[in-house]
């Protein structure tokens, strides 16, 4: 399989250029994602209340619909990510994202207490995210050099979360000052959405339209593309420690239901739960991928999720009070700031230059879909046996996951198995 050296000795020559500092095109990338976080997370911070505590929904419905939320985007990621490389057009194929996702927040509003109505405008909001997801991270790997890609995804996701820390924010603010009205949570949030779409046409740049020659001397249709990804050995490997892992990965939503429940706090606290772990998660994702970057992204990605399983045990524990809400937050966010953005700058350079976003896509596609199963099965463990016994099988499961990776996962990030050179 052909390697981004190419590319790689050609944007790194533009690296050294604007070696210690972020590219434009990669900041502009992360405003989107910031004002689209808000967006997003303004609703995502409620919706767990919504649906448990305002519509009644069962643990196991309520699983379903979580595993939905995650899972829904499997087969258009691939999608998004096959038509961004085909066509070139990483940044429309991302902006249509950006626009679904927006539109779905009208659809919540329209959809009243329906569950077969809010089910549909998630799964919109997650068609949205699977069809961008990709193609943004391809156009954040092929704007920055490819020994700080830690670093770039690291900055791209503090920004990221930057947003997502102030939409809970705005959530709670706005079910104060509204007494719990819902609607206007969701009509803010369109209008945040919308917000970030408009600085994608503005600020973000595109590729240049191949030659219509070159377009047609590309030739494999999407599956045939994502098995040819697979027959790589080192990116089949990744692929497999990603799907593995997220199989055993419980959703945020279970984790802070929980501990609504053993705190037994005010439900209008809820929606600031997310805070604590983006927080976190802000403070951490730069120094963590420029740890990555400096000395090999296989620790981080690994760490990270034995911190999950720290948040496992501490709520298995018979902890209380403020050391389990802090404990469980703080792993929370090491969680994300060390697997997040590592992962995709793990997996580029196993992946072409013109199939990155095909190559992310099947990463992303693997992790989308064991989530799925982790959040349908962990609802209904815990429907069928109690909330104990569905998060020690967890617990075991994540163990487990992280065991198996770590035979998976390569061990050196080049894929020619070079030395990695210490940058200053």
């Amino acid at each position: 399989m052909y390697l981004a050296t190419t590319d790689a000795v050609a944007t790194a020559a533009d690296g050294r250029r604007a070696r210690g500092r972020v590219t434009g095109p990669v900041l502009a990338l992360g405003a989107v994602s910031l004002v689209t976080d808000i967006s997003s997370e303004m609703v995502a911070a409620v919706l767990p209340l919504y649906f448990v505590l305002g519509l009644g929904l069962s643990p196991l419905q309520f699983g379903f619909l979580d595993g939905l939320y995650n899972g829904v985007t499997a087969v258009v990621r691939l999608v998004g990510g096959y038509v961004a490389d085909r066509r070139e057009r990483h940044k429309l194929v991302a902006g249509s994202g950006y626009l679904l996702s927006a539109l779905s927040r009208l659809g919540l509003l329209l959809a009243g207490g329906a569950t077969a109505g809010i089910g549909a405008a998630i799964a919109a909001d997650r068609l949205g995210k699977g069809v961008r997801t990709a193609p943004r991270d391809a156009l954040i790997s092929l704007h920055s050099p490819p020994d700080q890609l830690g670093r770039a995804f690291g900055v791209h996701r503090a920004m990221d979360t930057t947003g997502a820390l102030l939409g809970p924010l705005a959530a709670f603010a706005l079910l104060w000052v509204t007494a719990d009205a819902y609607d206007a949570v969701f009509m803010v949030s369109f209008c945040c959405g919308l917000l970030g779409v408009l600085l994608l046409v503005a600020f973000v740049p595109g590729r240049e339209e191949p030659p219509p020659a070159r377009r047609r001397a590309r030739g494999p249709s999407a599956p045939r593309l994502a098995l040819a990804l697979l027959r790589h050995a080192a990116f089949r490997r990744v692929c497999g420690a990603a799907a593995l892992l997220g199989a055993a990965t419980v959703g945020d939503a279970f984790l802070y239901l929980l501990l609504q429940r053993r705190l037994d706090f005010a439900e209008s606290w809820f929606p600031l739960l997310p805070l604590g772990t983006a927080a976190v998660y802000l403070l951490l994702a730069v120094p963590v991928g420029r740890l990555a970057d400096r000395f090999g992204r296989r620790g981080p990605f690994l760490a990270g999720h034995g911190a999950l399983l720290a948040a496992y045990a501490l709520l298995l524990l018979p902890t209380g009070g403020r050391p389990l809400l802090v404990g469980v937050l703080l792993a929370l966010g090491v969680f994300y700031a060390a697997t997040d953005g590592v992962l995709m700058a793990l997996v580029t350079p196993f992946v072409e230059p013109d199939q990155r976003a095909s190559g992310m896509a099947v990463v992303q596609t693997g992790q989308a879909l064991s989530r799925l199963v982790a959040a349908a099965g962990f609802g209904a463990a815990w429907t069928l046996w109690g909330i104990g016994t569905a998060l020690a099988c967890a617990a075991l499961a994540l163990t487990a996951a992280i065991a198996g990776a770590a035979a998976l996962l390569p061990r050196a990030d080049d894929p020619h198995g070079t030395p990695r050179r210490r940058t200053t």
